[in-house]
């Protein structure tokens, strides 16, 4: 996993979150480090189309970050995909 992981060491974060290695999201890159670095699917990836893309506000700002190449059938894993994951337990750390 940590060699997977020094693989992508230094993208650019994605902020149209598409699947890609080019760059990377914070959700994406975990996961990827999970599946490739262990043969973990910590949880299964959406699609943005399993989201409410249709609501007015979402369109808007899908319309702002996208303009016509939005594509509803791109792969994404979600924060709260990863949080809900039962293979995954929240790790308390600290110095003190």
């Amino acid at each position: 996993m940590k060699t997977v992981g020094a693989k992508y060491k230094g993208k650019h974060y994605d902020t149209l979150f598409q699947w890609s290695d080019n760059r990377m999201y914070c959700s994406e890159l975990i996961w990827k480090i999970y599946f490739e670095g262990a043969g973990i699917e910590v949880c299964k990836p959406n699609h943005f189309s399993d989201y409410s893309i249709s609501l007015p506000r979402v369109k808007k700002l899908i319309k702002e970050r996208y303009g016509d190449k939005f594509d509803p059938s791109e792969q994404i894993v979600s924060p709260q995909a990863l949080f809900k994951s039962k293979l995954l337990k929240k790790v308390h750390y600290s110095e003190f």
